[in-house]
């Protein structure tokens, strides 16, 4: 097969598994190298084909906006593209990176070398995003490459949005996640921070400001719509350990969310560090005194019991700060600061104190991962319950996957020690973490709670349905109670009751209101109470 001079310095910066050139209309042209084994399909069979047919279809935009971006010498990616499904079945992904080689008919040049399968086809959200960013500066560490982070807000989103209606307005967030991904590291190094600001980790060269040009391009079909896009870039070469430097990306995203391109800029990560160790300082004294003036509100949500016609079972108690209506900003920042041990001791203290002036009440409050840890939290709730002998067999302590559970086996010794005083244990948001199993494995639980979002579609069957079913089995051998929380309608509370799950919690029987009250009635007819059984077990309480 003869090469001709265009071809060979296009190809000149490759070093890869296989090698294609594209045509001006979308067809490949030529492919040479380890075809085969790379995507399940040999060389002669790609020749004529159309890129598109190569390329899974949820990368294939993404993909798009990355060749129709490129100018004559310009060189796109590394993108990580799923391959189209070859005749063996086996999914596969590619790193990919272009190169329109001027004088070359406007034939593209595409080098592939195998990569490890994509976890997501899009835009991360925040969290995600800021341990994407995180895990690539350290990398960069070794291997040298320079990075920086582009953040871009744009004008006129909301007016183009409407303009073009639900089906226009749809295709128009396809056109606006593949033109960011496209320009990210990786094609998986970018986030939506709203309805018109995006964050995309990405090489350190090209202008921000031919960044900005190119995706407007990208997004905006015709030039009347006014679409505009401002943005700015901060290097990414960090000294400063990881810890800060993931405490930094939040530091300066958060800014970015708040105020936009009028915020204060950094120009550099290092500088970001310092900004957010200066921020951090003042937030450990606030939130210290905080906790220690116990400036927080509690109130209180009701969990029924299904199996006794939707009874009152017990109050999950939810902290509050301020006027702000989620909590978990605040409870997150304290796992961040190692301040959350402080935080849950007094809320369970304000919590037995609650149980000790009404003994009808049962509570429930929770409990960080990283706070079941510590021996200090397990002397502090027996000395708590020692002194209000009232509260002993009502209270409930759900432990939150906010932050990992980094010794298992201590953690289980703790939890055994407060069962042995009389708390029910309940593990929160089951399913929402990847160490879920695990626990249910290694702790000694009295109930699991199962995470909402697959209650949300638990009513519309498939997945979700066979997933709930299985783990009520599961939980049932293991002696286990099961408990689904966002049970928002009684189209809902039918689902989960058929998947037998034991207690529910949700809006459909009430939101959480500053003193505990009866659940909204579901079904009619009062329960029959149960005879009490063992104090410290599930069974005692109904």
């Amino acid at each position: 097969m003869s090469l001709g001079p265009q071809r060979l310095l296009g190809f000149a910066f490759a070093s890869a598994d296989l090698l294609l050139e594209i045509t001006q209309d979308g067809a490949i042209s030529f492919a040479i190298g380890a075809s085969e084994a790379l995507s399940g399909s040999a060389e002669t069979a790609l020749v004529g084909r159309a890129w598109r047919d190569f390329v899974d279809v949820r990368d294939r935009m993404m993909l798009e906006a990355l060749l129709s971006g490129l100018k004559d010498g310009g060189r796109g990616g590394p993108l990580v593209i799923s391959l189209a499904g070859a005749a063996d079945g086996v999914e596969r992904a590619a790193s990919m990176t272009a190169f329109r080689m001027p004088g070359n008919a406007g034939a593209i040049s595409c080098a592939f070398s195998r990569a490890a399968a994509k976890e997501t086809h899009g835009l991360h959200d925040k969290a995600k995003f800021e341990t994407t960013a995180a895990a690539l500066i350290e990398t960069a560490k070794t291997t040298g490459l320079e990075l920086e982070l582009a953040l871009v807000e744009f004008g006129g989103l909301a007016a183009l949005r409407k303009v073009l209606g639900s089906e226009g307005s749809k295709e128009l967030e396809q056109r606006l996640t593949a033109a960011i991904c496209s320009q990210s590291h990786g094609g998986n190094a970018a986030a939506g921070l709203g309805a018109d600001r995006f964050a995309l980790v990405r090489q350190k060269g090209e202008g921000v400001e031919a960044l900005v040009q190119r995706l407007i391009k990208l997004v905006s079909t015709d030039a009347s719509h006014g679409l505009t896009a401002t943005g700015r870039a901060m290097g990414l070469k960090a000294d400063a350990p990881p810890a800060q430097v993931l405490r930094a990306l939040r530091f300066s995203l958060d800014n970015f969310i708040k105020d936009g391109m009028a915020g204060e800029a950094s120009l550099t990560i290092d500088e970001a560090v310092d900004r957010s160790i200066k921020r951090t300082l003042v937030e450990v004294g606030v939130l210290g005194q905080a906790v220690h003036e116990k400036r927080f509100q509690l109130v209180f949500q009701p969990v029924v019991n299904l199996k006794a016609n939707s009874a009152l079972h017990h109050h999950e108690v939810l902290v509050r700060f301020g006027d702000d209506a989620s909590p978990y900003p605040m409870i997150r920042m304290a796992e961040e600061l190692d301040m959350i041990e402080p935080l849950d001791i007094a809320v369970v203290e304000e919590t037995i104190a609650r149980l000790t002036a009404d003994p009808s009440l049962r509570l429930a409050a929770n409990v960080s991962g990283r706070t079941i840890v510590s021996p200090a939290f397990v002397v502090a709730v027996r000395s708590m319950l020692a002194k209000s002998p009232l509260a002993a067999g009502r209270l409930l302590l759900e432990i939150t996957e906010s932050a990992a559970i980094d010794n298992l086996a201590l953690a289980d010794q703790h939890l055994k020690a407060l069962r042995g005083e009389g708390c029910v244990i309940c593990l929160d948001d089951f399913g929402a973490g990847a160490a879920s199993l695990a626990y249910l494995q290694q702790l000694t639980l009295d109930i699991v709670k199962i995470d909402g979002r697959f209650i949300r579609e638990l009513q519309h069957g498939g997945r979700e349905s066979t997933f709930i079913r299985h783990l009520v089995h599961m939980c049932t051998e293991l002696g286990v109670k099961t408990l689904a929380e966002m049970v928002e309608n009684t189209q809902a509370e039918d689902a989960v009751r058929r998947a037998g799950v034991d207690y529910a919690q949700g809006w459909l029987y009430g939101a959480p209101a500053e003193r505990p009250s009866q659940p909204e009635p579901s079904v009619p007819s009062p329960p029959a109470k149960p005879a009490a059984r063992r104090v410290g077990s599930v069974d005692s309480w109904g």
